[in-house]
């Protein structure tokens, strides 16, 4: 479980971010997230991880493709979670982190 305050943190970020659960893994919706400068679209619908999944310690999920300013690979797609396909670049973000470091860190990947 995601304590509430941690939401409130990213919630300065995606006013309408929300905690859920699915499958034993606990991630936070991100609804019409907003992207780094340079990325197209500029806003997306994302899924952050909190625990491990297909071999990371975290994970950030994406509605679909996003064009950053360097190239990513999207090694992960289609996956299903909470009865949507997602999509997922290789980016590694280490544990122990608030949930609104994870994000940084993760949308980091998009600016690199």
């Amino acid at each position: 479980m995601i304590p509430e305050a941690h939401i409130d943190e990213l919630r300065a970020l995606c006013p309408e971010a929300r905690a859920c659960t699915e499958a034993g893994n606990d991630y936070v919706f991100l609804p019409s997230l907003r992207l780094p400068a340079g990325c197209n679209p500029d806003v997306m619908d994302c899924l952050l991880c909190m625990g491990a999944r297909d071999g990371y310690e975290n994970r950030l999920f994406f509605a679909g493709v996003a064009n950053a300013p360097t190239g990513r690979n999207w090694n992960t797609q289609n996956v299903r979670i909470f009865e949507r396909n997602w999509f997922a670049y290789s980016w590694r973000v280490p544990n122990g982190l608030r949930p609104i470091e994870l994000l940084i860190g993760h949308l980091k990947g998009l600016r690199l």
